[in-house]
């Protein structure tokens, strides 16, 4: 790694977690506890379960299990403002060795295609590389949601060779093209390392060698609701190329859901009251009928299952009489369980719809 991917990676500014601070929002129950008690002008009280019967698809259910959501931990070397998992460098919830054998071992008795790594900073946790092989080993398609800026941290300087080597997909965060609003979310520092760590997997293959491929996340910077999807891609792909010579294969939006760090911000800023009556305006039943929870399953790091990992973070356990833990893992309930729902949900129906892989609708 050349030193000026080091000094990237020593510029990155970096502030205490929710439970750092001791902040009331540190609890998922004051969570929840706010969003209920938001007064939003809608005919069906802002409740989204009504809106789901509404559009004829409640209670709503899973689908298929398509996707293992695997969130590693809260472990980053990043802490952005909009984090709904409360992530950085001052948490130490990492996914054991023994767990995460588990998880390979429930794996290996399907049929289930897709693996997404999440976390935190997933990379950092030491189950990483061997969740990555293993899923590899037994055909599965690897996802891994990489901050970028992970791949400067000298301890990680073989991880871009690593995840090229094992032809995992990259899905890689970056609120915008420009230094400002990248930085204003996610911290002083984080666009210019960012930008170098798209450029060091440029060099591997990826966004360039069709087997590689390198997918772009952006969420808004603010309390909107994210632009056309498909406009966005073509404006970034021109613009990324144009400004810093960087190729990627596909542009994803995502809403910020009001939970965790960015409904802190939201209320800090005076702006949840007017957000949450926006997703709950723009609220789309075509989207919801797509909502990703009906075709993931996600799996925190003790090994205990969630329709998604937004209600992971929210302690939404799933419903009542499901399997509740990796040990007790039934493809068949699981495959059909009802979704555990809440108001944060409406940040996935707004608009043209929310989820992992980007806007529901084209």
């Amino acid at each position: 790694m050349t030193e000026r991917l080091k000094e990237s990676s020593k510029r990155l500014k970096v502030l205490p977690t929710l439970k750092r601070r001791g902040a009331e929002l540190a609890s998922p129950e004051a969570q929840l506890a706010l969003l209920d008690g938001i007064d939003v002008q809608d005919p069906l009280g802002g409740d989204f379960d009504r809106h789901l019967k509404r559009a004829g698809i409640f209670p709503l259910r899973a689908k298929d299990i398509e996707i293992f959501q695997l969130n590693l931990g809260r472990v980053c070397n990043q802490t952005c403002v909009h984090c709904h998992v409360d992530a950085g460098p001052d948490r130490k919830e990492d996914m054991s060795l023994e767990t995460a054998r588990r998880c390979m071992a429930v794996l290996a008795q399907t049929e289930i295609p897709t693996v997404d790594i999440t976390g935190g900073a997933p990379e950092m946790s030491g189950s990483f590389r061997y969740i990555v092989e293993e899923s590899r080993r037994l055909g599965r398609h690897v996802m891994d949601r990489c901050n970028l800026t992970i791949l400067l941290v000298p301890r990680y300087g073989d991880l871009s060779g690593f995840l090229a080597d094992h032809r995992v997909e990259v899905i890689a965060s970056l609120p915008h093209y420009r230094r400002f609003n990248t930085d204003r979310q996610r911290g002083d520092g984080v666009f210019e390392s960012s930008i170098e760590g798209l450029k060091l997997l440029n060099s591997k293959g990826y966004g360039r060698d069709p087997e590689l491929r390198l997918v772009l996340v952006t969420n808004p910077v603010g309390a909107y609701l994210p632009a056309n999807q498909a406009s966005l891609e073509e404006e970034w792909k021109r613009e990324m190329k144009r400004l810093h010579d960087v190729d990627f294969d596909a542009l994803y939006t995502i809403t910020n859901l009001p939970i965790s760090r960015y409904l802190e911000w939201l209320s800090a800023s005076g702006n949840l009251e007017r957000y949450m009556q926006e997703l709950v305006s723009a609220f789309n039943p075509g989207a919801a009928a797509g909502v990703m929870c009906r075709n993931t399953l996600s799996i925190g790091w003790g090994g205990e299952l969630y329709d998604c990992d937004f209600n992971q973070m929210l302690e939404l356990g799933l419903a009542f009489g499901a399997p509740r833990h990796i040990s007790e893992f039934d493809f068949q309930e699981l495959s059909q369980r009802r979704i555990v729902t809440g108001r944060h949900c409406f940040g996935c129906t707004a608009g043209a719809g929310s989820s992992c892989g980007g806007s529901l609708e084209g």
